[in-house]
């Protein structure tokens, strides 16, 4: 069992949790994530690890309450535990040698960013980010990108907080003024990691897409988080939890990639419904 040290709501439907887990917290790197069961005959979920102490060894998830899983699991609180705690998965984000770069974050795709801002702000980088919500709401994490970053950008759909607006926007600007970056690093909803790419592809500025598909028991072996990468003018297979989840942008099939995430839209909503109506009857 893996005991919860610390909970904390971060807006109405996003809960940040520190866990326990010293072997964890000493070997994740930025941009890998782990594999959590709440019961020992629970749903395997990935959720990326938005942060580590060593020395405490505990280790920072950040979920949204969108599930039948992650409705269980914010039923938690500090000094309860997790049956499984598996990690850390995945290929660390590559940020070797870069030294200016954008970090373009959506929604709760900001946790995973933030610890990528965070390691190239100690690397040395210079960091632009920019960071997209629906409405004010929904902000998290700002202080945190603020003291992070060189250049901070805050965008709101409804124009409730910071600019109004989707991500794209100061991108784009950015771009046609003359700004070069070594990286554009995206992460979030899929339909925004596609328009960031289209932003980013007359420029020919690399970018760097986290994709968060199906995913099972994190190994590849079930091919649930299989993705189809366009390359050389060849359609190739690849797998998320060990290839990834970072991949080229460029040659993501982000249309097939957003149909495979909606095969399961009706069992997930069935499923949270009535996870949610056996504790209304508890």
């Amino acid at each position: 069992m893996y005991p919860i040290i610390r909970k904390k709501a971060l807006n109405p439907t996003v809960t940040q949790m520190e866990i326990l887990s010293p072997l964890v917290a000493k070997k994740a790197l930025p941009g890998q994530f782990i594999i959590l069961r709440v019961t020992p005959d629970g749903e395997r979920i990935p959720l990326t690890v938005a942060g580590t102490d060593p020395v405490e060894g505990t280790v920072k998830i950040i979920f949204q309450i969108v599930g039948s899983t992650t409705f269980l699991l914010n039923q938690k609180e500090a000094g309860d535990s997790i049956a499984d705690f598996v990690g850390p998965l995945g290929v660390p984000t590559h940020l070797d040698g870069l030294r200016k770069v954008c970090i373009v974050g959506g929604g709760v795709g900001c946790a995973i960013a933030l610890p990528i801002a965070q390691e190239l702000h100690r690397l040395g980088a210079s960091v632009t980010t920019i960071v997209g919500f629906r409405t004010r709401d929904l902000v998290i994490l700002e202080d945190e990108f603020k003291a992070c970053s060189d250049f901070f950008h805050m965008m709101t759909d409804d124009g409730t907080y910071g600019r109004k607006g989707n991500v794209t926007v100061p991108l784009k600007e950015l771009l046609e003024s003359g700004n070069t970056f070594d990286m554009i690093i995206t992460i979030g909803p899929l339909i925004m990691m596609k328009f960031v790419v289209a932003t980013a592809r007359p420029f020919g500025t690399p970018v760097t897409v986290s994709m968060n598909p199906i995913m099972i028991d994190g190994t590849g072996m079930c091919g649930g988080c299989r993705l189809s990468l366009l390359r050389d003018g060849k359609r190739i297979t690849k797998f998320a939890c060990v290839d990834g989840p970072d991949f080229n942008g460029y040659e993501v099939d982000f249309d097939e990639a957003m149909s495979r995430g909606r095969a399961y839209v009706d069992f997930e909503r069935h499923a949270y419904e009535q996870t949610c109506n056996l504790f209304k009857k508890a």
